[in-house]
């Protein structure tokens, strides 16, 4: 176990967010480092197309969005160590966290985890993320244009999804495994009264189909009677949460309900000199460029808090 010098600043986790905090502290002097975890670019990485973050008019794939952010915190001077924190104590002015091999010492740290879009781990899923499959109807339903999709879940978000999805898609089919929803009865009722969207229950997706292009149907089965069925669809979407990364920080941030780390004037914790940036602390929006700008405003607040250390 090796012991680093004390660092301004140490920023957790590789996704717009992060990457974002990254270029600001280090256009500011902080010489920032990132550990990147095990998902290098969050996200971003399992998208094909982003055609919703700004200055790319024909959009760019998520992938080469997250690698040329990497590149442009690194010319800046960020140093990115792909490794992952697994313990910290960030209780008193130097903030100490931990690898499997190393024990980090830093003025301030800004954790930007992401959260982990839940799936039901199918083979063969995450091959087929971007290329017909999706956990984000915002993001990528607009290559689902004409066609035909499903969405997979009972709460409020799969009812949001479908009636987005239904805006741009021929028709929208809601797989639910129960006959009762955990969406609040306005939500069901819109969609139910949807003409574009149809509700198949009780079912849920047992395995998919493919080709050389992408997902070309899948197979459902009846979680009552175990009956299976074919269908052909051009697109499915999880819509049934996400798990926050934010476990390892407790109890030194604090928690809502389903995990997310809550935030205070923009991005502060509960913690002095600890920040949270991008969808490990927004519940709501979950789109790049809103984690982007809340590792801008994290890195500044970072930049802020340690000026008044120096006072």
């Amino acid at each position: 176990m090796t012991t680093k010098p004390v660092r301004n600043v140490v920023i957790v986790g590789t996704g717009p967010a992060g990457l974002t905090a990254a270029i600001y502290a280090a256009r500011a002097n902080l010489s920032p480092v990132i550990y990147a975890g095990i998902m290098h670019g969050g996200q971003l990485t399992t998208t094909t197309e982003v055609e919703n973050f700004p200055g790319f008019e024909h959009g760019i794939l998520g992938p080469k969005l997250m690698q040329d952010m990497t590149a442009q915190a690194e010319r800046f001077g960020t140093e990115i160590i792909y490794d992952t924190i697994t313990k910290v104590d960030l209780s008193g002015p130097i903030k100490k966290l931990w690898t499997d091999s190393e024990e980090i010492h830093a003025k301030s740290v800004i954790i930007a985890t992401g959260a982990t879009a839940k799936t039901l781990k199918i083979d063969g899923e995450w091959s087929l993320m971007g290329r017909g499959v999706s956990t984000c109807a915002t993001c990528d339903g607009f290559f689902f244009k004409g066609k035909r999709v499903i969405v997979v879940g009972g709460g409020d978000s799969a009812m949001e999804e479908a009636n987005y999805l239904s805006k741009l898609c021929s028709e929208v089919i809601l797989i639910h495994r129960r006959d009762v929803f955990k969406a609040s009865p306005i939500m069901l009722d819109r969609a139910r009264n949807n003409p574009k969207i149809t509700f198949k229950l009780p079912f849920t997706v047992s395995s998919l189909q493919s080709d050389a292009t992408g997902l070309t149907g899948v197979v459902l089965e009846n979680t009552e009677n175990g009956e299976k069925e074919e269908m052909k669809i051009d697109g499915l979407f999880y819509a049934i949460g996400h798990t926050p990364n934010s476990v390892v920080f407790q109890p030194f941030v604090d928690l809502d309900d389903h995990g997310y780390i809550k935030v205070t004037n923009y991005t502060k914790t509960k913690t002095p000199g600890v920040f949270a940036a991008g969808d490990i602390a927004d519940p709501h929006f979950k789109q790049a460029i809103t984690a982007a700008g809340m590792g801008c405003q994290a890195a500044i607040q970072a930049q802020h808090y340690l000026e008044s250390l120096n006072n």
